[in-house]
């Protein structure tokens, strides 16, 4: 069931929260995916009592009501120790109490039951792992889920859980939500509650949520960011051309231009410049929150992340300086491109290609071999240096790996990303499929207008 349809059972007495979270924590308990970090079955089983008390007593727990969730292992959990996928932080205090997502999913009945493998320090776009190991995806478990919040994908995909929490630094959410054929939304940036989750890069940390359908993120995007959902009049889409129409597969370079057809194609400015400015900005503050650990325990950290934080710790503060500056003026240029085109949302591939396998993680771009790890982020980092939401939808297209498109608007404009999610899902063109499910017939893309009334 999804999310929403396990909430109606639940609230109507058709269902047992507690019977809920018994079965999701069967299901993660033989993961083979190597997505989850820690099962939480006291906490899980407490506060599925407390739904079902308060269905009992006639009173509603709330939206989601009963639904069992997991988060990445970056967000603060009462009483556990927040790793950040790390064993650097072992030993650390344990949380004093929950993240604020976590506490507004609470609120709403959501009943958290696991925490879940991600890159280590969400440096990466794999999860690959030195303490938990690589996370597989479900879609085919010889290749990578994506990453740095592969573990919530891994097991929304793989139908343990009807959502999961990530974050998204650069990608993070997007790039395993393209690889496992699902929906996850990257916010404005810093819109959705950020308190009591490790930090990377604090100038672009956001968290969201991955579904395996639409109306589930609409609502779990309604309780963390308390506002209601409210479509807009009309839509206009554009595409983003340019480095944008590189490195696509030609399923999603026919799916974009179905879609937008003759509507306007944008080419971002300087976006080689933009994406080597999110590279330093997120080095540059990775290393430096990192500066003191590092100088006590550098052993302890994954030889691949401890590099990189180290290699970020050395830049110059005046490169980092010089970095912000042209992100704040990106900003301002990209906001009146759109504003010239009239565009409401524009499209653009999620990842280059489908997912990698775990035995040669690499990845074709610009006709060389280069690292998944760093790479497969190529046309996210530059929507995120924007600090725009965007939202990976998965192309429809059962019996084939799976393959996703970003959604990208203007800055606290998610509604009319779900709009153009919601167009998209009635014409056949997105839609997740579960793990080796095949439809009768894939529906090719078809011709879209451009504006939506």
């Amino acid at each position: 069931m999804s999310a929403l349809e396990q909430a109606a059972a639940v609230r109507t007495g058709k269902a047992s929260a507690v019977d809920l979270a018994q079965a999701a924590l069967a299901r993660l308990a033989a993961d083979p995916h190597v997505a989850v970090t820690r099962l939480l079955p006291a906490r899980a089983l407490d506060e599925a009592a407390r739904v079902d008390a308060m269905v009992a007593q006639g009173r509603d727990p709330g939206q989601l009501a009963g639904v069992p969730y997991g988060v990445k292992d970056l967000f603060d959990v009462a009483g556990e120790v927040t790793t950040a996928g790390s064993a650097v932080r072992a030993d650390a205090a344990p949380a004093a109490t929950d993240a604020e997502a976590v506490r507004r999913l609470a609120a709403a009945g959501a009943v958290l039951v696991a925490t879940l493998n991600m890159d280590e320090f969400a440096y990466g776009f794999a999860t690959i792992n030195a303490r938990h190991g690589t996370t597989r995806n479900p879609h085919d478990p010889a290749r990578l889920a994506g990453g740095s919040s592969g573990g919530s994908a891994a097991v929304v995909a793989a139908g343990a859980l009807a959502f999961a929490l990530g974050s998204d630094t650069n990608g993070s959410i997007r790039v395993p939500a393209s690889l496992c054929g699902l929906y996850g939304l990257k916010p404005t940036h810093a819109d959705l509650p950020l308190d009591g989750t490790f930090p990377f890069a604090h100038s672009f940390d956001d968290i969201g949520p991955f579904t395996g359908n639409l109306a589930d993120l609409r609502a779990i995007w309604a309780v963390l960011s308390g506002r209601a959902d409210a479509a807009p009049t009309a839509l206009h889409l554009g595409a983003l051309g340019g480095r944008f129409a590189e490195n696509i597969d030609p399923a999603q370079a026919s799916a974009i231009a179905a879609i937008v057809g003759e509507g306007p194609w944008l080419t971002l400015p300087d976006l080689a410049r933009y994406r080597s400015a999110a590279f330093l900005i997120t080095a540059y503050e990775g290393g430096n929150l990192h500066r003191a650990d590092l100088a006590r325990a550098a052993m302890a950290y994954d030889p691949a992340v401890r590099d990189r934080l180290i290699a970020g710790s050395l830049l110059p503060r005046a490169l980092y300086d010089a970095a912000q500056d042209l992100r704040a003026a990106a900003r301002d240029h990209v906001d009146a491109l759109m504003d010239q085109a009239g565009v409401d949302v524009l499209l653009a591939p999620a990842t280059p290609c489908t997912a990698p396998l775990i035995a040669d993680p690499r990845i074709l771009i610009d006709g060389a071999m280069v690292p998944a790890r760093a790479d497969l982020g190529i046309h996210t980092q530059p929507i995120t240096f924007l600090g725009l939401p965007s939202l990976c939808v998965p192309l429809r297209r059962p019996g084939q790996l799976p393959l996703g498109l970003q959604l990208i608007g203007r800055r606290f404009g998610e509604t009319a990303l779900f709009a153009c999610a919601q167009m998209l899902e009635e014409r056949g063109v997105v839609g997740a499929t579960a793990p080796g499910a095949i439809a009768p017939q894939d529906i090719a893309p078809q011709e879209i207008s451009g504006e939506l009334q």
